[in-house]
């Protein structure tokens, strides 16, 4: 069997290099510096209507002394430090609240969710206060922010709600209060990761700002030319103060140093804090030096690890990571990176990589600084969503764009070194159910350096190991 595999690994390898439209020369190491982490079944969400939980992110509230998770359904969980306890938080779905979840298809739903860094603490502005993203089919209020094309299939919705008591074990505040609304012009790539800076304190000039991913709309190639448009809050990362109020419709603020902030008389909006990005679901911040990271989802050549500092320009639609954008399935090599003014990536792979068993989909981040984990110590963790391969760079030595960089994490089951996928197609077989193809993966981080992964087909949270 292992010869087997070897041969199939030289084949692939050569068979890719040989691919003229590989913007790579080789594939990504698949034995080269892997690390074998181990790993523990932690924690299960159930399942809805006979499958599995749509596990979307996790976020440690340490205030509470809870893990939370959502089911991109419309459903938040609460779980116990130690795993033991998951308990329905609050339900999306619940006609109470009229949010008209728009959760069909693969990509839409709850997106995402934040809380206030201030949450547990009494007599504080942000005390009680967390924040969801989410898609919705409910369009008929009016929205702030349109494409000016498209279909207007559903709208994304970001919303502020206040918890009377953090620690109860249900929400028991009132409804929610809408910060921004979004028409979306098609029904694919729409939202993104909101998240507070975890890294700042009260009286830093970052705290209390909220980071809202935004996809470009959908379709295929940002069709309404939408993510390098400065008027366009799609294709963006925005930062706002979700306790201010000197936005248009009087409902967050508008970060005096965001790139675009009190210029009058232009049409840039000043919610803008980067710029350029087709699908950025997952960004994160590295511990030591404030470096924030954001795994943009490419279009069909590409997936990149970027860098994002204020005012930043990650080049989409004229670029597909490191490569000017042709089409759908094409770059051109012929001048990559050729474009000063942009920021390119750190680490980026191809689709055709033969170690990506179905489309490819990037994800991530995470800049482990922690000891519990020795073999992770000063990486950049990311992963590959359909495959649910785990890769890392290295943090303090970070490369200049491509994959020759990118080496492999697997997983430790009882001696054999795993995927993620091979770890969730076994616990399918054992539900009784048929192997999923795909993973879907996502990461999250928990108290003293723990890290999780997260997936949507077997509701299982798996905590990794030493």
């Amino acid at each position: 069997m292992a010869s087997l595999m070897v041969t199939f690994l030289l084949t692939a390898a050569a068979a890719f290099a040989q691919t003229g439209s590989a913007p790579f020369p080789a594939p990504i190491a698949a034995a080269e510096d892997v690390i074998t982490v181990g790993y523990e079944e932690f924690a299960s969400l159930p399942d809805v209507d006979g499958e599995a939980a749509r596990m979307m992110h996790l976020v440690d509230e340490p205030g509470t002394r809870r893990l939370f998770v959502s089911d991109m359904r419309g459903l938040l969980y609460s779980v116990s430090y130690d795993g033991q306890t998951v308990s329905l938080y609050l339900d999306l779905t619940a006609a109470t609240w009229g949010l008209q979840v728009e959760a069909t298809g693969r990509e839409r739903g709850f997106q995402s969710f934040a809380f206030h860094p201030e949450f547990g603490r009494a007599g504080m502005p942000g005390f009680g206060r967390f924040y969801t993203y989410l898609d919705s089919s409910n369009t008929a209020p009016t929205p702030d922010f349109v494409p000016g094309g498209g279909d207007s299939t559903h709208d994304t919705v970001l919303q502020e709600w206040v918890a009377e008591t953090p620690g109860a074990a249900t929400y028991d505040g009132g409804p929610p209060r809408t910060l921004i609304r979004f028409e979306q012009p098609f029904r694919n790539h729409n939202g993104g990761q909101i998240a507070f800076n975890p890294l700042v304190s009260p009286g830093d000039a970052d705290f209390g700002l909220l980071y809202v991913g935004s996809a470009d709309g959908g379709s295929g190639g940002d069709p309404l030319d939408l993510s390098p448009n400065p008027a366009s809050v799609f294709g963006k990362i925005l930062r706002i103060d979700p306790l201010g109020s000197d936005s248009a419709n009087g409902q967050y603020g508008i970060p005096p140093d965001n790139p675009f902030a009190g210029d009058g008389g232009t049409t840039a909006l000043g919610e803008i804090y980067a710029s350029g990005v087709r699908n950025p679901q997952r960004f994160g911040w590295d511990p030591n030096n404030g470096n924030m990271f954001v795994a943009d989802i490419g279009q069909g050549v590409v997936e990149e690890i970027s860098l994002v500092e204020l005012g930043a320009n990650l080049g989409w639609n004229d670029w597909e990571g490191s490569f000017r954008f042709v089409d759908r399935r094409n770059v051109s090599v012929a001048d990559s990176r050729s474009d000063s003014g942009l920021t390119y990536p750190v680490a980026e792979y191809a689709h055709g990589d033969p170690l990506i068993h179905s489309r490819a989909a990037v994800t991530g981040v995470v800049v482990y600084r922690r000891a519990r984990i020795p073999q992770l110590a000063d990486l950049v963790l990311f992963g590959d969503m359909p495959s649910g391969e785990v890769f890392y760079v290295q943090a303090d030595r970070l490369p200049s764009g491509g994959q020759s960089a990118i080496r492999r994490v697997l997983l430790n089951d009882a001696g054999a070194p795993k995927t993620l996928l091979q770890l969730v197609q076994a616990k399918n077989r054992a539900q009784g159910k048929d192997p999923a193809p795909r993973v879907d993966l996502r990461f999250g981080e928990g108290p003293d350096g723990e890290l999780f992964l997260l997936n949507k087909h077997d509701g299982t949270i798996r905590r990794l190991l030493p």
